[in-house]
């Protein structure tokens, strides 16, 4: 079992701070180009994206990429090209399946600051038509399927002292949400992340209470 701690101040900086966005990148993104931070399974970008009132990302395009998105606090305004409009709350899992292509729009339409976290999935194969899915206030014991990529998506939720089993598999990715989890001899606090290859055996230990996204994906 191979283990890669990356701590939240090793991301990217991205966004556009002036116009109240600002977005940190856990994989190589736009000009932060790194030829050997492309991908770890499936994944291929985890971004915390932080949208002040009013703030958003106008309408562009996606395609061949499983998107799927959790927010942290506020509320995410969502549209697209589907016909899709759609408030995106805390708990909830969205995932927009761009296939051959798909416009969208995600902005923050509410009075309070907005935080999500958006990670984007290689698909298998590309092309199809686009789709659309929202499931509301997801249960820890109920894992998301993302078939399209060989993806399971696990939200952990965990009291201090509390342990949770990390899914065995070939491709397992921790991203913390809140609060700090042990993993081994490795602590992670918000925004770090843990990349395991060939996963076995491994657990999440909650220091205080804590909140982890954890993917588990098949071998590519």
């Amino acid at each position: 079992m191979r283990v890669d701690v990356r701590h939240a101040e090793e991301r990217y900086p991205g966004g556009d701070p002036a116009a109240g966005i600002e977005s940190l990148h856990a994989f190589s993104f736009g000009p932060h180009y790194d030829p050997d931070n492309l991908r770890f399974g499936a994944l291929i970008a985890c971004n915390e994206e932080r949208l002040a009132p009013g703030a958003g990302f106008d309408e562009h395009p996606h395609s061949h990429t499983e998107i799927v998105t959790w927010v942290v606090e506020g509320e995410l305004t969502h549209r697209d090209s589907t016909g899709r409009e759609t408030i995106v709350r805390p708990g909830d899992v969205q995932r927009l399946s761009s296939a051959a292509g798909v416009r969208h729009v995600e902005r923050n339409d509410g009075p309070e600051p907005l935080t999500f976290v958006q990670m984007w999935l290689a698909p298998r194969e590309p092309g199809g038509e686009p789709a659309y899915g929202i499931v509301r206030g997801i249960a820890d014991s109920t894992p998301y399927a993302v078939p399209e990529a060989g993806a399971m998506l696990h939200v952990r939720r965990l009291e201090a002292g509390e342990r949770t089993a990390v899914p065995d598999g070939a491709y397992v990715y921790v991203h913390v949400v809140r609060g700090e989890v042990g993993l081994g001899e490795a602590r992670l606090g918000p925004g770090d992340a843990a990349r395991i290859g060939g996963a076995r055996g491994a657990e999440l230990v909650a220091v205080t209470g804590a909140e982890a996204l954890v993917w588990e994906m098949a071998a590519r």
